[in-house]
């Protein structure tokens, strides 16, 4: 129950009281949580990811018609995560103890490949819930615009309620509480394109706390920092907090941190994918290791290196992994800022890794691709040994033919 009104009470800034008829129905929201949890024992890396979060992630799927199908997905994609790395992630207690100081949370999802951001617009425009105040580029020559920012029309207590979507596919929710996230998630489904799994949507996403930066001077973790210092009176990151100033548009200060996020669970997304695709070709190591005739035909060799060639390509050509992006250029506080949480979630060293890896599927898929065209090379080679020998084979028959046809006319001429 106390974490029941922990959340309304945040989702509210504290101005209202919890009803018995509300607490109730948190309380069965975390009580069917947690059984679903109990039920699924032992806790994958996965499980244990929303167990952490359960109070400010959005509740799997739990009511939908297809209860068996969601649960064998949920199972192959946990058997993907319990592999990954574990990331820094926040504990719900803490979060507690840091909404008592002003704190906020942040979420960040990446739901699919791409977002149609102008359909996207018409449709928050209609549903008016929220406004639109920035549609804009991210690159130096504009060419198309790939960030949609928004806010809350109705406030919910006095921290303002801010939305920035990414064509890319992934979407930043500052200040909003469980529901109102799960609803935008399921707002968002018509506008998505090639959508992910909804277990890893949820399971690659990222919560983190955001507070003002007050006018006097603010202890941070038992550090002293003056709010006259230019750099803490703008924004800063410190300790896995993001800090904006109270003073002025902090517009560009939320898009810089949302841009870091966004990136870190697009990685995490790839990560997943790349994991899944090592398990699907798992099995040929060992029949390589055996002697074992490959199952696998040329086509489908084909399409897994497409598929990596294509994993590839989002990551070193499509995306700003390996670079700063342009938007930074020239705005040098702003770059300190994205490259400080950049390294935060150890974006460098897990696309470092991630290539490493893709490298080695792709030699594999090399060697197995050579060993099937072999194969094949053979195969056309005996059928034209066998061709060669039928030919031969005709042709002595007609010898033979000729040869008895002399036979017999000599010994009539006798």
């Amino acid at each position: 129950m106390n974490f029941a009104r922990l959340i309304f009470a945040r989702s509210t800034g504290g101005t209202q009281t919890l009803t018995p008829k509300v607490t109730a129905f948190y309380y069965r929201q975390f009580t069917c949580a947690s059984v679903q949890r109990a039920a699924h024992k032992p806790l994958t890396q996965f499980e244990s990811k929303l167990k952490r979060f359960e109070l400010k992630l959005p509740a799997p799927l739990a009511h939908s018609r297809k209860v068996t199908q969601q649960a064998s997905v949920g199972a192959s994609v946990a058997q993907v995560l319990k592999k990954r790395t574990v990331r820094k992630k926040w504990d719900d207690n803490v979060f507690e103890d840091l909404s008592a100081e002003g704190f906020f949370n942040v979420s960040a999802f990446t739901t699919a490949e791409e977002y149609d951001l102008e359909a996207l617009m018409k449709g928050l425009t209609e549903q008016n819930l929220y406004a639109v105040k920035k549609y804009f580029s991210t690159d130096n020559l504009g060419l198309e615009q790939n960030v949609l920012y928004a806010s809350a029309k109705y406030p919910v207590g006095k921290e303002a309620r801010d939305i920035i979507f990414f064509r890319e596919g992934s979407v930043v929710l500052w200040n909003f509480n469980e529901i109102e996230t799960n609803n935008l998630l399921s707002f968002l489904r018509p506008y998505e394109k090639d959508a992910y799994l909804s277990p890893l949507v949820r399971g690659e996403s990222e919560v983190m706390p955001y507070m003002y930066i007050p006018s006097s001077a603010v202890d941070v973790e038992g550090d002293l920092v003056s709010a006259s210092d230019t750099e803490v009176a703008r924004a800063f990151f410190h300790n896995g907090k993001f800090f904006l100033a109270s003073e002025g548009d902090n517009f560009l200060q939320k898009y810089t941190f949302s841009n870091a996020m966004a990136t870190s669970i697009k990685l995490g997304m790839w990560e997943a994918m790349l994991d899944r695709y090592v398990d699907s070709i798992e099995y040929l190591t060992d029949d390589l290791k055996r002697g074992r005739r490959i199952r696998m035909s040329r086509a489908e060799v084909l399409r897994k290196t497409g598929e990596l060639f294509a994993l590839r390509h989002e990551i070193n050509l499509a995306s700003d992994l390996l670079d700063t992006p342009d938007f930074y250029w020239d705005r040098e506080e702003l770059e300190a800022l994205y490259l400080q949480v950049c390294s935060y979630f150890s974006i460098s060293r897990r696309t470092k890794v991630m290539n490493e890896k893709i490298n080695h599927c792709v030699e594999l898929a090399e060697l197995i691709s050579h060993n099937l065209n072999d194969a094949h090379h053979i195969r056309l080679e005996w059928m034209i040994i066998i061709l060669i020998m039928v030919e031969v084979g005709f042709e002595i028959v007609h010898y033979m033919d000729r040869y008895y046809s002399k036979e017999e006319g000599a010994v009539l001429t006798h």
